[in-house]
């Protein structure tokens, strides 16, 4: 046994219902997301706005269908999109 608690490896911190988050954070968020990797969407014949609203409408899916959270980590005071297990 390692001596890890049961929680090891699961994501640390609360769990915000994504219906109380302001419709133009959960944006922002998104955007946060999809420009993190520092792709020049333009490049791909796709605009940033445009890959936003595409991620937008598959996040909004999948927490409405449970298979995603939001997750506010205390310590580094963050909001994160966390799969559901």
């Amino acid at each position: 046994m390692s001596g890890e608690g049961p929680d090891e490896g699961q994501e640390a911190g609360i769990e915000i219902p994504f219906a109380r988050i302001d419709p133009e954070t959960l944006q922002r968020m998104i955007e946060e997301f999809v420009t993190r990797d520092g792709a020049d969407w333009a490049e791909s014949g796709c605009a940033l706005e445009d890959k936003v609203r595409q991620v937008l409408r598959q996040v909004l899916r999948q927490l409405r269908d449970g298979q995603v959270r939001v997750v506010y980590d205390q310590k580094t005071q963050t909001a994160n999109l966390v799969p559901c297990r």
